[in-house]
């Protein structure tokens, strides 16, 4: 198992697989998630000659359950500091959902040459929590709702999330797979409750705005217009006029796990965006 300190002696668990002379892909996972979340899309791209990489956000998965840190500035910290470690130059970023935000904070601030495309996959920039200034925002009281869930019975909280609106399956006439629900669940669970917790301020109330603004290189932003947990209209749409050089592609129908439930559609729709 592969760890890299960061500067707060915080571990954070990676993956790299693939020829380290071959272009680098970075995948950002969602919360409460880990790396894992994205094993479909590494084998995929593993097997096209891409060298694949993904970490665990420090309090999730493998990496040390912190109880500081857990904001998005440290996010990005974090993951500028694997790069620096594995000395990565071109590489695709890809960001879902909190890992979104991630990515957005993270490119905007990287080192040059370190990133040559950027994408942002049902995420959750420019900001999600309404405000005086995101009037479409989402009331925060859903936000401290979630955090009441989280206390009380964590493990309850994490099988309700992707057995309803997560994946879709909470919609009429759902494939229904139980396999991803527990590992939602598994993945979860391996995480630390008071990271998690935090998280949710932070992937919640951080703005993205500048971030975005910021984006140099080229950005795709993948979203479905059925996202019952971040949805598009205060999301993707927002993103999308706020980058540079920014594409936006939308799926009819998809949810906020599109990733994983379509991954048949989204890793070659990501293909041909890194080769294009």
């Amino acid at each position: 198992m592969a760890f890299v300190s960061t500067k707060d002696g915080t571990q954070i668990f990676y993956k790299d697989w693939g020829p380290k002379t071959a272009t680098p892909i970075v995948f950002s996972h969602g919360w409460p998630l880990s790396s894992d979340d994205w094993d479909t899309h590494m084998l995929y791209f593993l097997a096209k000659g891409y060298r694949v990489i993904a970490h665990d956000r420090r309090g999730h998965g493998r990496s040390t359950q912190t109880d500081t840190g857990n904001d998005m500035d440290t996010y990005a910290a974090d993951l500028a500091t694997l790069t620096d470690h594995l000395d990565l130059k071109g590489a695709v970023h890809i960001g879902h959902s909190t890992g979104g935000g991630e990515v957005a904070r993270y490119v905007s601030r990287a080192k040059p040459g370190r990133v040559s495309k950027a994408v942002l996959v049902s995420a959750v920039p420019p900001i999600m929590v309404k405000t005086a200034a995101n009037p479409g925002g989402i009331p925060l009281e859903v936000f401290d709702g979630f955090r009441a869930a989280l206390s009380a019975n964590r493990a309850q909280f994490f099988l309700d999330v992707p057995s309803g609106p997560f994946y879709g399956f909470n919609r009429p006439g759902a494939k229904i797979s139980p396999g991803i629900i527990q590992n939602w669940w598994r993945q979860g669970m391996m995480g630390g409750a008071k990271a998690h917790y935090d998280c949710i301020k932070a992937f919640s109330e951080t703005d993205q705005t500048e971030d975005l603004k910021g984006i140099s290189v080229p950005t795709l932003v993948m979203h479905g217009d059925d996202d019952q947990v971040v949805p598009i209209a205060n999301s993707g749409l927002l993103s999308a006029k706020l980058l540079k050089h920014g594409s936006l592609k939308i799926y009819q129908g998809f949810s906020h796990g599109m990733l994983t439930v379509n991954a048949d559609v989204i890793s070659p729709d990501l293909l041909a965006f890194i080769k294009g």
